[in-house]
């Protein structure tokens, strides 16, 4: 099976910075797109950022400017570089991945557990 893990939550003060880690483990053939989910007190899971196997990212237009999205995909790794954070920015943060099935040519998504990060006004 395969298997995503989030790191690098916490708490900052506003206007500080955050680099979050998803690494990515098991038996992995490939990794299509990849990105980042945020869940906020009292709203839905939303998209923050997604990166595409040839590097190509997408931001919503909350963090365009602050947040970075990155990828290594020898490392089966992905990041978020958060800067300029804001109160706002505030809820559990989520890895998601499409992983291919290995003779099939399908994917599979996969959700990581979540990290929380707190921003403080």
């Amino acid at each position: 099976q395969v298997q995503l893990v989030e790191s690098g939550g916490g708490l900052v003060q506003a206007g500080g910075s955050l680099r979050l880690s998803c690494a990515a483990s098991g038996t992995i053939f490939s990794i299509d797109g990849m990105g980042w989910y945020r869940q906020t007190p009292g709203r839905q899971r939303e998209l923050v950022a997604a990166i595409a196997r040839n590097g190509w990212t997408n931001y919503a237009d909350s963090v365009k400017g602050r947040f970075t999205i990155s990828r290594d995909n020898a490392k089966t790794m992905m990041y978020l570089q958060m800067n300029i954070l804001k109160p706002e920015d505030t809820g559990i943060y989520y890895c998601n991945a499409n992983f291919g099935v290995y003779g099939t040519g399908t994917y599979r998504e996969v959700w990581g557990q979540g990290t929380l990060a707190t921003v403080s006004s």
